[in-house]
């Protein structure tokens, strides 16, 4: 899967993480249409058939890969299978929101452990194993959220949820700093906005087609490296 440069996309490659449904399966749709070849991951495809149904749809403008993000067997074979490969972009998208309860008071050992593995520790692993494959000039953007900032936590609530994302935060700059080092790569933490997916709900304002154009648009004008924390529509957020 040999990366090219070219205008409006055309030759350019990117695998998005996390794409089975929601904006994961938006943003590779949108780049798809503008003419990059997208490889997608799902846990298991054959359960889903939003994401087979865009592969089938899109033919070989999009592919479709399985890993478990959080099974570092699952994601040591697909670093295998991808050898040889080079992307332009290395999207991250998989995450969760935890318990519905969100309480500090409430949550199990189990609950935290497993919301802070799948949405911090988990991507950085898969980023770090997915490095060699990003192209000279390329990205690698993990997908958060405004309320994983800590200066901008002014109102409180969804407590569990907000440590998760501000750890991936601390976690990318980290991986920003460290593993992608002196390397002419550009590392994007962003915010898609309040949109309407299955964790985002029915009365949030963006559908996930105007989420996904915005952070492929931000994603394409962002080549400077160095990391950066971006919502949807380019601002910088605070950290």
């Amino acid at each position: 899967m040999p990366s090219a440069s070219g205008e409006n996309g055309h030759g350019k490659t990117a695998i998005v993480i996390g794409a089975s449904r929601g904006l994961g399966l938006g943003l590779a749709r949108e780049f798809a249409a503008r003419g990059w070849r997208v490889t997608t991951t799902a846990r298991d495809p054959e359960t889903a058939p939003e994401l087979t149904h865009a592969a089938d749809e899109l033919g070989g403008a999009l592919v479709v890969e399985t890993v478990d993000m959080n099974r570092i067997e699952s994601v040591d074979a697909l670093a295998a299978r991808l050898t040889g490969s080079s992307f332009d972009l290395v999207f991250v998208n998989a995450g969760v929101y935890g318990p519905q309860h969100q309480s500090v008071d409430a949550a199990t050992p189990d609950e935290i452990g497993t919301l802070l593995f799948t949405n911090a520790i988990a991507p950085i692993r898969l980023a770090r194993r997915l490095l060699p494959l990003v192209s000279d000039g390329g990205t690698v953007a993990f997908m958060s959220s405004h309320m994983g900032s800590v200066a901008d936590n002014t109102s409180g609530g969804t407590d569990l949820y907000r440590a998760s994302k501000a750890a991936l935060n601390s976690l990318t700059r980290g991986f920003a700093a460290t593993d992608v080092g002196g390397r002419n790569l550009t590392v994007l933490t962003m915010h898609p906005g309040w949109v309407r997916t299955a964790m985002g709900g029915d009365k949030a304002p963006l559908s996930v087609e105007e989420s996904a154009k915005g952070l492929a648009d931000v994603i394409e004008a962002n080549h400077k490296p160095g990391h950066r924390f971006l919502d949807y529509q380019g601002n910088e957020l605070a950290w």
